[in-house]
């Protein structure tokens, strides 16, 4: 008896081009430079979302922490999530 695997094939080809996609992805980006000065900076960030306006230099700054501990056994053993990030928008007139 036949196995029916018609039904399978749309599904492997979207599959197998998105892990072709993420593999040409990563072959094209570089290694990225890492800025202790940087990861202070995002160290050093409170907890929250975060915006400054600053009118002299005519730009909004946010900033924004979230900080999650993930238990996923009894035991207590997980994962800590930490995401940081640091933002300008400037708008100038030209």
């Amino acid at each position: 008896m036949a196995l029916p695997l018609a039904p399978l094939v749309p599904v492997a080809l979207t599959y197998g081009g998105v892990a072709l996609a993420a593999w040409w992805l990563a072959r094209r980006i570089g290694p990225a430079r890492v800025d202790q000065r940087a990861e202070d900076a995002l160290d050093d960030l409170p907890d929250g979302l975060a915006t400054a306006n600053v009118p002299a230099r005519e730009q909004v700054n946010a900033t924004g922490r979230l900080r999650r501990r993930i238990t996923l056994t009894r035991s207590g053993r997980g994962i800590e999530l930490d995401a940081a990030f640091m933002a300008r928008l400037r708008a100038r007139r030209v």
